[in-house]
């Protein structure tokens, strides 16, 4: 177990700021994840799960807890035959849907883009270009805030769009304002590994099938800058006047924010749904800029967007 004190986050998330964590633990086996949990609570901290901090913005002030993340020994992929294979959480989900396009199996070969772990993923329901994780998962085993594994059927974790019951169990419900701390560490349930099953396909056309999904990735996102992806998540249904348009980024390019700066954060140029990091940037100016969108997209189209990136911390 490495045990890191007043570490920034910065050098652990994809928008490249943020406080310090208390305490960083990095993970290399079940027995000192328990033990990092028992340090946890006879100090009174709570514990934050880390992935690979592509969904992530932490408080300038940092967070007075304990972060951990899981080291390389849970990154193990294992095809246990008929298309199913045991995944561990920290298993990247780019060398993920690799692997599996290599054995010959689809469902998830799109998502090799995304910069996250399996872990995240499944928290987040990640998705794009028509597959979800969620689709693919039959089963997963988390650790609880009580040291219990829990098993759940894929039917079980409750996936929508964006949406797991992890979100559900780790949600902070005393939310004051729509800057402050997402985070529930007394419910919140760590995920290590996660059965998957998918369906044969042909390896040259997934093969295709993902370039294609990269590089429209690569050229609709600005990816030479630090973000934490889609700001805002996908609407059920779009204002009156465009009752069928239900990408964030036409409401907030349409309300004029596109390349609208607060401090070292812009809304991007490329795609307005993305903020990015152009240099000297604070989380408050994150935090600020997110905030200033959802209202002028309120106050123009009568739309309530819901925050896709997770605030760690103290906002206020």
């Amino acid at each position: 177990m490495e045990i890191l004190e007043n570490e920034s986050m910065a050098a652990h998330t994809s928008l490249k700021t943020g406080g310090c964590a208390r305490y960083f633990i990095k993970i290399h086996s079940i027995a000192e994840l328990a033990e990092a949990e028992n340090f946890a609570k006879t100090q009174n901290f709570p514990i934050f799960l880390l992935g690979k901090g592509t969904n992530l913005l932490v408080s300038d002030k940092g967070f007075a807890g304990v972060i951990i993340q899981l080291g390389p020994e849970f990154s193990e992929i294992r095809n246990i035959g008929d298309g199913h294979f045991q995944v561990g959480a920290a298993t990247p989900l780019a060398r993920l849907a690799r692997y599996t396009i290599q054995e010959g199996f689809a469902g998830i070969h799109k998502l090799a883009g995304i910069p996250g772990s399996l872990g995240g993923a499944i928290y987040m329901n990640a998705g794009a270009y028509g597959q979800e994780i969620g689709n693919a998962v039959v089963e997963v085993k988390s650790l609880n805030a009580a040291g219990e594994i829990v098993t759940r059927s894929g039917a079980d974790c409750g996936f929508s769009y964006r949406h797991s019951i992890f979100q559900d169990l780790a949600r902070n419900e005393d939310r004051g304002s729509s800057i402050d701390n997402d985070y529930n560490s007394d419910r919140r349930e760590i995920i290590l590994e996660a059965t998957l099953q998918l369906t044969p396909g042909d390896t040259t056309a997934m093969t295709q099938e993902m370039e294609a999904a990269m590089e429209k990735r690569r050229s609709s996102q600005p990816l030479n800058f630090p973000n934490a992806g889609s700001t805002f998540k996908r609407l059920a249904a779009g204002a009156a006047e465009t009752p069928t348009q239900v990408a964030p980024g036409y409401y907030i390019e349409q309300a004029g924010l596109k390349g609208f700066r607060i401090g070292g954060a812009e809304v991007s140029t490329i795609h307005a749904n993305f903020i990015i990091n152009t240099g000297n940037v604070t989380a408050k100016d994150i935090a600020d800029l997110c905030q200033l969108m959802a209202q002028k997209v309120q106050e123009k189209f009568g739309i309530s967007l819901q925050r896709e990136i997770i605030f760690l911390g103290d906002f206020n």
